[in-house]
């Protein structure tokens, strides 16, 4: 019994101890005036020892070392703390991917020069003075493929300028290979519809086709989904907080300054609830944020894949050089068609034939590549250097939203377990923590949320995500619906060829081609085949003396 006595003793002493401690504290508020100018406020703001609480707004109305004044100047600064965290976050998440998208536009602008360059030096040692005098087609050609990397089909539809970069090229080479005759520019747009059903340059323009489109699409596709995320994780972040979340972030920072524990931090539990009330709205981005950052990592694969586009622009000189080298091939097949379906050209009076030519059993083949002789990198990287790096920083990014309340709630900035601020005193915060999104704060205890307004900002970042996601997806597939196509057959599957399916029976190239001819009385009228075996053989000896001029003369740099 005389055990029991003292132990009441003592707890009576401990209790009135902690109760002098506080109740000095309000007495003269010396700490809660040293930390209130801390925070670069009038230290004569602050009462030299505490007052009635009643005028409060926020804090409890007990004795007080806050006043009205004060109070609405901590509700300020509580605002400007709680954004904080949360703007240092979204700076760093605009800072990465504004860098990674810098990273990969100028690697794909990089590219695209370098193939540019390239082909120039090809062809320049290849075909010679004949190839600087039909330069600008190339250059239009690379031109109209950056404008569209760039613009996309507002400025370029790629499958109209590759059909008619190929027609061009056939006019060119059409005419080098029949110098012997004069062609009217009619007689030439007879050629150039024709290009397709002709395939003078084999399979190489259909099988282009489907590697710019799809690369391209998936490059630029990819490149606008790096640009979109600082444009919103910008417009997130300037959505401003309710007079709610500043009253609950007021009553969880400052209010234990007015009770004198400026020490004192707020449980995790209280944290997250004030946090998940204050981005309620942002964290309904999540949904669509993560499946935009799903689709933007699947399209990742692809570029480090199928439709790698170093692995498109790398080699496209050879690969027109190659196409090149099949319409030098089949010229005498290709003329004949020619004559057949548009006519049988006038023989040019400028022509004289003065040159006798051997032949030989030289195939006429420009020097083969070599991949050492190319650079192995654009802009000092690679695109799978480029590509493993950002989606690490994709997969990095997934959930931020949802999230930030758990980031911010963590460290220095709550007390662990009991020994917290609960809104109201030091001690445990009982109250369950609330889920995520606008929805589930009907329940939240700490933050008043209308749940029936979301946020006009954030609805529109949504919808601009989704809309995102759609177009990557298409990329995914090679397709480009980031505008609406009103022109026919522009599809990236199908390309070189005006069949579908392009590898169908009837796209066969062997087969005889009967085509019509410009409206002009002076042409001939469509004319069947030829099957006169003597007057097919003097039309190909007329052409083959032409072919080996003009073999020689591009092949000039490598006779000697």
């Amino acid at each position: 019994m005389k055990t029991l006595l003292v132990l009441c003793v003592v707890c009576t002493l401990v209790v009135l101890s902690v109760s002098g401690t506080a109740e000095q504290k309000l007495k003269n508020c010396n700490e809660v005036r040293a930390a209130y100018s801390s925070k670069g406020f009038n230290v004569n703001d602050v009462p030299n020892k505490g007052v009635s609480g009643a005028p409060l707004k926020v804090c409890p109305q007990g004795f007080s070392c806050c006043t009205v004044e004060m109070e609405e100047k901590l509700s300020q600064q509580s605002h400007t703390e709680i954004k904080a965290p949360v703007s240092r976050l979204s700076t760093n998440l605009q800072s990465t991917f504004k860098q990674r998208h810098d990273h990969f536009d100028k690697f794909f602008r990089q590219l695209l020069k370098n193939a540019e360059v390239s082909l120039h030096n090809m062809f320049v040692r290849t075909y010679g003075l004949m190839y600087v005098q039909n330069a600008e087609l190339f250059k239009d050609f690379f031109a109209a493929l950056t404008r569209y990397y760039v613009s996309g089909s507002t400025a370029v539809n790629l499958d109209s300028m590759l059909s008619e970069f190929w027609a061009d090229l056939l006019e060119r080479m059409f005419r080098l290979v029949n110098v012997q005759y004069e062609f009217s520019d009619a007689y030439m747009e007879c050629i150039s519809r024709h290009t397709e059903q002709l395939q003078p340059f084999g399979d190489v323009p259909r099988k282009l086709r489907i590697q710019l489109t799809r690369a391209f699409v998936a490059a630029r596709t990819f490149v606008r989904g790096l640009a979109l995320m600082p444009e919103v994780v910008n417009k997130v972040s300037t959505v401003s907080a309710s007079p709610s979340c500043v009253r609950a972030a007021m009553k969880m920072l400052y209010c234990p300054y007015c009770s004198g524990q400026v020490a004192l931090k707020p449980c995790q539990n209280y944290c997250l609830n004030v946090l998940r009330g204050c981005l309620a709205n942002q964290a309904d981005l999540d949904t669509e944020w993560n499946n935009f950052l799903d689709a933007m990592l699947s399209l990742a694969e692809r570029l480090e894949g199928p439709f790698n586009f170093e692995a498109v622009m790398d080699p496209i000189d050879v690969k027109i050089s190659e196409a090149i080298m099949n319409m030098q091939e089949n010229s005498m097949q290709v003329t004949q068609k020619v004559f057949q379906g548009c006519g049988q050209p006038k023989p040019s009076m400028a022509f004289r034939s003065t040159r006798s030519v051997k032949e030989s059993g030289f195939t006429g083949r420009f020097r083969p590549y070599s991949p050492d002789a190319r650079p192995t990198t654009a802009a000092g990287t690679s695109l799978d250097r480029l590509t493993n790096d950002v989606r690490k920083k994709l997969k990095h990014a997934k959930k931020f939203w949802s999230t930030l309340p758990e980031t911010v709630c963590a460290g220095e900035r709550i007390a662990p377990g009991d020994e917290c601020w609960n809104g109201t005193a030091k001690s445990r915060y009982e109250s369950v923590v609330t889920g995520n999104g606008l929805a589930n704060q009907v329940s939240n205890p700490d933050v008043d949320v209308d749940i029936t307004k979301p946020d006009i900002v954030i609805r529109s970042q949504i919808a601009a995500l989704k809309e995102m996601t759609s177009w990557l997806k298409a990329a995914h597939s090679g397709n480009d619906i980031s505008i609406d196509n009103d022109e026919d057959g522009s599809g990236g599957e199908e390309s070189g060829s005006g069949c579908s399916p392009p590898d169908s029976p009837s796209c066969d190239t062997d087969q005889d081609i009967y085509f019509s001819t410009p409206p002009n009385p002076g042409q001939p009228k469509v004319v069947p085949v030829v099957k006169d075996r003597s007057s097919a053989a003097a039309s190909q000896g007329s052409m083959a003396l032409a072919l080996c001029g003009l073999a020689l003369a591009l092949l000039a740099p490598h006779l000697r």
